[in-house]
């Protein structure tokens, strides 16, 4: 089975191939940057925009390279407000051959207002980490779920849970996709 991925970050492809190896044997990762045609730093329905366009540019991928890929997986963070807070997150598009999508979130969590200052000032929330650590590209190791649980979680955990979440259509394929 391959699976292409909408991203070169080696986070991201790694949440993919553990998410997938869960429920499938012969699991290949394949990462590709794509373009998620929303702000760097996507707010709100943003992210969920952003992690299907990078679906749809490995459809291109796909289509070009002659590859037959079997699943396509879009992953993009983001940041929404709830209850008068902000909150990090992650979200999962899955499309596979036929056409057939889900998708999924990781776990949220809460963003300070320091760092939420310098997001609505238009920087990247990988980018106001590195600042915020003195480390560099965090988001390629631990990101900002490393730093605010002081590493019991890191950006891959992150996304393997929401990848498990959107891998459930997939699952149950009489349930969801029975309709269409």
């Amino acid at each position: 089975m391959l699976v292409l991925v909408g991203s070169a970050n080696p986070v991201k492809v790694n949440a993919v191939r553990d998410s997938f190896s869960r429920y499938f044997e012969g699991v290949e990762v394949k990462g590709y940057a794509t373009a998620s045609k929303v702000p760097d730093q996507p707010f709100g329905e943003e992210t969920f925009t952003g992690a299907k366009n990078r679906v749809l540019g490995l459809l291109e991928v796909n289509s070009r390279e002659n590859l037959n890929a079997d699943y396509f997986v879009g992953i993009e963070g983001g940041v929404l407000s709830y209850f008068s807070r902000w909150f990090g997150f992650g979200v999962m598009c899955i499309m596979d051959k036929n056409g057939k999508t889900g998708f999924g979130t990781s776990p949220h969590f809460e963003l300070p207002q320091v760092v939420m200052e310098e997001l609505h000032n238009g920087k990247e929330l990988g980018i106001v980490m590195d600042e915020l650590t003195g480390k560099m590209n965090t988001k390629y190791h631990n990101g900002a779920i490393g730093f605010f649980t002081n590493g019991v979680m890191d950006r891959k955990d992150l996304y393997v849970h929401g990848m498990t979440v959107a891998l459930a259509p997939f699952l149950h394929r009489e349930l969801f996709f029975s309709q269409e």
